[in-house]
């Protein structure tokens, strides 16, 4: 994102620039985000907002990202897959939203080399994915999954299966749908016994739903 020309900006200005945009993604969607609506709500002149942002997206993006921030802090607890699983729900709160939903679909529709999708990849995905790579390593260290784990694939199959559902839109992004992804990763991650080669074991509730087929 280009960087803001002039004078910094006021906390308190960039406050209600994103408080509107916020607003206006909850009420109408992301079509209801435009600059005229956003001065309006915010009580600032549209110059105002595009020295900071170039156009109206990148403010509903970054009203996303303020949203995140403020998120309650995850607590670190004595297990790191518990900890896990409480990240992967928190990702999926922040999405399963009107507000959350329409960022999607804009994500969805963006090429990949816009700056908004460059934004969205760096500051939300790989940021989140990269958080998941240090509950991995605790993780290790704890003796809770296998320490000869390939770390980035065990990334990539977690945090792809959200972000795939995520932008396809084909199904509700929940909880429910994290701890699928997680007990099916852990299936494969989790530490196993000594002198056991036998393969992984599903978790209980996907065997009995495919005993059932």
């Amino acid at each position: 994102m280009p960087r803001p020309r002039g004078r910094p900006p006021n906390p308190r200005t960039r406050s209600a620039i994103l408080a509107a945009a916020h607003e206006l993604l909850e009420t109408g969607g992301i079509t209801g985000v435009t600059m005229e609506g956003i001065a309006e709500r915010a009580r600032v002149g549209k110059p105002t907002i595009y020295r900071y942002w170039p156009n109206a997206q990148a403010v509903a993006m970054a009203a996303l990202m303020a949203s995140d921030a403020s998120a309650p802090h995850i607590a670190r607890t004595r297990s790191a897959l518990a900890d896990l699983r409480r990240q992967l729900r928190t990702v999926a709160a922040v999405f399963d939203t009107r507000m959350g939903r329409n960022v999607a679909t804009m994500i969805a529709s963006a090429s990949t080399e816009t700056e908004l999708s460059k934004i969205f990849r760096n500051h939300f995905i790989l940021a989140r994915r990269e958080e998941g790579r240090a509950l991995l390593l605790r993780a290790i260290e704890a003796n809770e999954v296998r320490a000869d784990l390939e770390l980035d694939a065990a990334l990539d199959m977690i945090y792809g299966s959200v972000f795939y559902r995520l932008l396809m839109g084909h199904a509700r992004l929940d909880a429910r749908f994290t701890d699928a992804v997680l007990d099916l990763a852990m299936a494969g991650l989790k530490r196993r016994r000594q002198g056991t080669h036998d393969a992984p074991q599903l978790p209980r509730r996907i065997h009995h739903r495919l005993r059932q087929r």
